[in-house]
């Protein structure tokens, strides 16, 4: 077993459980986690809504792998920039790229472009505190198309319809509290083009939109199409059944006069945006119908919604990587079993992909650990033909980072930037409150 030293770049989720299984399976690794941004845990810090709690719990068991002896990390240091692969491989036997989907998937129906149309992992960005996005957001709409069946759809509506004061909690960002203490939205319209059993939420998180007392969920009963596959799955799958369950709730349900409503429409299919002076004034969708097998298909009627903003909630994609091989359908690095793959199909020696820029963006955080082993026992395997670096002592990166100028992070810069925000929080009695600006990340980093 020769001592081997790997380079995994994105430290969120994907890459940080690479970095725990190779160094849990080959106890001569030593693995050094790069981000651009200063903190790590990617998806789970700029990703997930600020009023989940329960799944940010998973930041705990992330840190103890970065805590390892055996793991480094490098903050702040953007690949293709700040390093190259080229560099990578003078110092590292393999590279191990778990880079995530981070930017809104498009959808092509007219007016999408039009002013008050955004993509939702933009909005999730703003309000989760994303160093790289605008400190302000447009929230002026007193209407808002949602376009989606996710849990992303969700969070969006959960966010615009949920009073600033409620999140005083949570670990938003002052800015972002100011931002929603001055949102105008009252009316949420999620907009889901099959029907109840096939729709992708979470039954936690349906059942979350509730839990405000300043909300109502609303559910036309006209909506509720259920078909044989739709009644198969129901029977089959408990997460199904939760979730048409609580969606009947919702429907049966008297309003309580709570000043925000999120509606959920079920078999409406999103058609076009319509907009007056180049800016949204409505939605059009067209009603569908189940065919049986759990597809839905138009009618040929057809809804306007005045809304003055949509927030599309269609999915996340990836994005290519200097150097590395990308796949500009599928939003993916081209792979077998994580090995990278070039052009010709061949494997890219010592390169590999884990995560959702392995596999797309499916699937929950807890899914990423299996696809995170079956790369590294495929980069085992291939130790024996895989030649070893120019440079491998650790020191040599570092050297090589200070050399060109990077103002890179380390783990003690996050724990001291991690006891910040903390202490921020602390003084309102809440668990933390998260630092925004990059600068401001570093100054705390060095404090």
């Amino acid at each position: 077993m020769r001592p081997i030293r790997v380079a995994v770049v994105g430290a969120g989720p994907a890459g940080i459980y690479a970095a725990d299984i190779l160094t849990k399976e080959y106890e001569a690794a030593s693995v050094d986690v790069f981000d651009r941004l200063p903190a790590p845990y990617g998806l789970v810090r700029y990703g997930v809504a600020p009023d989940h709690p329960r799944i940010k719990e998973i930041i705990k068991a992330l840190r103890r792998v970065l805590s390892k002896d055996e793991i480094r990390f490098f903050g702040n240091v953007d690949f293709g920039t700040d390093v190259k692969l080229e560099d990578l491989r003078q110092f590292y036997d393999a590279v191990v790229f778990a880079t995530g989907a981070i930017f809104d998937r498009d959808l092509d129906i007219p007016g999408i472009d039009l002013e008050g149309s955004f993509g939702a992992a933009d909005f999730v960005s703003w309000f989760d505190g994303h160093p790289d996005y605008p400190r302000d957001w447009p929230l002026t709409a007193e209407s808002v198309a949602v376009i989606g069946a996710g849990n992303v759809a969700l969070d969006v509506a959960r966010m615009l319809a949920k009073p600033a004061d409620e999140q005083l909690t949570t670990e938003i960002a002052d800015n972002v509290y100011q931002g929603l203490k001055a949102n105008k939205a009252t009316e949420v319209h999620v907009f889901a083009r099959r029907g109840p059993a096939q729709i992708k939420f979470s039954p936690m998180e349906l059942r979350e939109l509730s839990h405000s007392p300043s909300i109502d969920v609303v559910v036309d009963e006209e909506d509720f199409q259920i078909d044989d596959a739709g009644q198969a799955a129901i029977q089959k799958t408990k997460s199904v059944r939760l979730v048409v369950d609580t969606l009947l709730k919702y429907a049966e349900a008297e309003p309580t006069g709570a000043p925000h409503r999120i509606h959920i429409h079920m078999c409406h299919n999103p058609v076009e945006v319509l907009g007056e002076d180049g800016k949204v004034v409505a939605i059009r969708t067209e009603r569908t119908e189940l065919d049986g097998t759990g597809n839905a298909v138009g009618t040929g009627e057809f809804v306007d919604t005045p809304v003055q903003a949509v927030y599309r909630a269609v999915g996340y994609r990836s994005s290519a990587l200097p150097e590395v091989p990308f796949d500009d359908t599928d939003h993916v690095i081209p792979n077998a079993g994580g090995r990278v793959l070039d052009l010709d199909g061949q494997h890219v020696p010592g390169t590999y992909c884990t995560g959702w820029v392995k596999r797309g963006p499916v699937g929950l955080i807890g899914h990423t650990k299996s696809d995170a082993a079956e790369t590294i026992s495929n980069l085992i395997a291939d130790l024996e033909t895989t030649p070893a670096p120019e440079q491998a002592a650790p020191e040599a990166v570092e050297r090589h980072l200070t050399e060109r100028g990077v103002d890179f992070t380390t783990w003690d810069d996050w724990i001291r930037l991690d006891a910040h925000e903390v202490s921020l929080g602390e003084a309102d009695g809440r668990e933390r409150i998260k630092v925004v600006p990059r600068e401001d990340m570093l100054r705390h980093s060095r404090a």
